[in-house]
Order: structure tokens, then C-alpha cells, then sequence
């Protein structure tokens, strides 16, 4: 293994994960024990009503202060689950992945050294034996096809929550709603996409815990892809999405009523004609857009918006460190 590689936070968001905890916590340590440098675990527990946060805080007792353990005060979504959890890493890079055990720990290392040693900026796993039914898989394979098409990064499984990346280009992420599955998308806004790739990760069936997706997910996935169509797009600039259709739109309602106008100098009776309201309609429906751009553009002006409310057990937090035995290093 690459010696002196970067130290790594692990970034797990779980919501009532109670029966996968204690089998989480010792894989992830099994797999890191050999790592070749500093760790630390961010659990985050996303509002749980069953015991997964005293379980988690167990964890920490028994194991140690490198283990870091986060509490929403209420169910905020996997998303900001994950946001809050790496605003709290202090790792060099940083490792997502789900709670629920169907993401292999032992990836983690190799895709650790796979992104320093190819200088990426963010690496994707890809589960490419992938061990769910169809009703999940077939969904995600359209979604995946979709994005891909939609955004022009181009990747097998966007829906794999096993994703390593580098700190310093995380720091620029903005997660809300449910816009995890976009990382990649997000990253490719922060750095070239050629610094983005993916690589095949284990995948296994669920044994604990009951699946909180399924195929009803799929009209928030379109509606998560459009918006991160626009954002990428016109984030910075969205007065020019909005002006543009508003100077179209607005333009062919005044061209409307101009003919109509012309028409009415010329005696011609205009009151009964759909083309009037039709006028009247477009030309005020591009006023609108044209405001609202003026809007966007000074909404984008606006501070961030403050961290989630949540609970955080680190009275003091330390890193566990792996092994550095010469022996097991290439």
C-alpha cells in the first residue's frame, strides 16, 4: 500500500440502523486497521427513534474518541445527513457511505489510494454486481442513462453512496433536498470532470434494517435531476435563464399586440379577438420572468444558510491511527 497517505474521515449518515450498528463499527475498523495513516468515523444519526444513537454512542465508549457521533434533533434526509456530517470531518479526504451494511468497508482503502495515486479529485464506486430486485435496479439503470444524457458526466451508478473525494473540493458542496445522488454532478461544477471516475465496489444484499427507497423515489430523482440541471447551468447567473424567457415570451406579446394595434388604427374591431388576451398573457408572463431572474440574481447574493440543528457527543475527538508496518507496504 501507498505509505503516508492522507488522513481520512468516514461520513456514515444512519436512520434506524439499531441492528447494523455494532457489525458496522467492527468492519469498518477491520478494514482500516492496515490503513497507512490517520482515521476518524462521522456517524451521523438522522432523527432515529429507535436506539441506533445510544448504540452509536456505545461505540464511541468502547472503541474510542476517533470515533465522531452527530445527532439531528429530527429525520432530515440522508442528504443532510451527509452535509452535516462532512461540515465535521477534518479529514484530508473524505469517504462516504450508507449505514445499512450494503457497501463493503474493505472498498474504502483501495479507493483511497486509487484517488491519490491517479491525482482524482472524487472516485465513484460502481456496483456492478449490484444485489437488489429489479423494482430498485431498473429505475436506477433509466435514472443513471438519464443523468448521464441530461448533465454530460457520464457514469454507471450514480446512486452508489461509496464515494471518496478530496476535502479542499468537497468544502465547495452545498447538499439540500435530496441531491446526494448528484455529488458527482456537483463536483464536476467545482473541478474538470476528467478528475472524476469510478470504480467497481462490492455490493450485498441487505441482511438488517428495512430499505427506506423503492421505485416511488423515481419523480423526486426527476425533479432533483432538473434542478441540478439548472443549477449547474445558471447558478451563478440564473437572470439569464429567466431573462431569456422572459424576453422571449414578453416579445411575442408585444409583437401580438402591436399587430393588434395597428389593425385597431385601422378601424378594425379587435375586442373579440383571442389574440388579444393571448397578447395581453404573454406580454404579462414575461414581465414576470424578467422579475423573477432580477430576484434569483439577488437571492444568489444572500449568505449561506446556517448549519442543521443537531446534538454532537465529542467532548474531546482524537484519531485512531492504522497500521504502519513496512512489511505490508508496496
Amino acid at each position: 500500500m501507498t505509505p503516508n497517505l492522507p488522513r481520512l474521515s468516514v461520513v456514515i449518515p444512519l436512520y434506524s440502523e439499531e441492528d447494523n450498528v455494532d457489525r458496522l463499527v467492527d468492519e469498518l475498523h477491520q478494514a482500516l486497521e492496515s490503513y497507512q495513516g490517520e482515521f476518524e468515523l462521522v456517524l451521523v444519526d438522522d432523527g432515529s427513534l429507535d436506539s441506533t444513537r445510544e448504540k452509536l454512542l456505545d461505540a464511541r465508549q468502547a472503541r474510542g474518541q476517533h470515533i465522531v457521533v452527530l445527532s439531528h434533533r429530527r429525520n432530515l434526509g440522508q442528504t443532510a445527513a451527509m452535509q452535516t456530517g462532512l461540515h465535521a470531518a477534518r479529514g484530508d479526504v473524505v469517504a462516504f457511505m450508507d449505514g445499512d451494511l450494503q457497501n463493503d468497508p474493505a472498498d474504502i482503502p483501495r479507493m483511497v489510494e486509487e484517488l491519490v495515486t491517479g491525482q482524482l479529485d472524487l472516485l465513484c464506486g460502481w456496483r456492478k454486481h449490484r444485489q437488489d430486485s429489479l423494482d430498485r435496479t431498473l429505475p436506477s439503470r433509466i435514472a443513471n442513462w438519464l443523468i448521464g444524457r441530461v448533465t454530460g458526466v457520464a457514469l454507471h451508478d450514480y446512486g452508489c453512496s461509496l464515494k471518496v473525494g478530496r476535502r479542499d473540493v468537497l468544502d465547495g458542496l452545498d447538499l439540500r433536498g435530496e441531491m446526494h445522488r448528484f455529488i458527482p454532478l456537483w463536483v464536476a461544477n467545482l473541478t474538470h470532470p476528467s478528475r472524476i471516475q469510478e470504480t467497481p465496489v462490492h455490493h450485498r444484499a441487505r441482511t438488517a434494517g428495512v430499505s427506506k427507497y423503492g421505485i416511488s423515489r423515481t419523480p423526486r430523482v426527476i425533479l432533483d435531476l432538473l434542478a441540478a440541471w439548472f443549477f449547474l447551468r445558471f447558478r451563478e447567473r440564473p437572470g439569464h435563464f429567466f431573462g431569456v424567457a422572459g424576453l422571449i415570451t414578453g416579445g411575442l406579446g408585444t409583437l401580438s399586440l402591436g399587430y393588434l394595434l395597428v389593425l385597431k388604427l385601422f378601424g378594425v374591431e379587435i375586442g373579440q379577438r383571442p389574440l388579444l388576451i393571448a397578447g395581453v398573457l404573454l406580454a404579462l408572463v414575461g414581465l414576470q420572468l424578467i422579475t423573477t431572474g432580477l430576484v434569483a440574481e439577488m437571492l444568489t447574493r444572500l449568505k449561506p444558510r446556517p448549519q442543521p440543528p443537531l446534538t454532537r457527543q465529542t467532548d474531546s475527538v482524537q484519531w485512531a491511527q492504522g497500521s504502519h508496518d513496512d512489511s505490508t507496504s508496496a
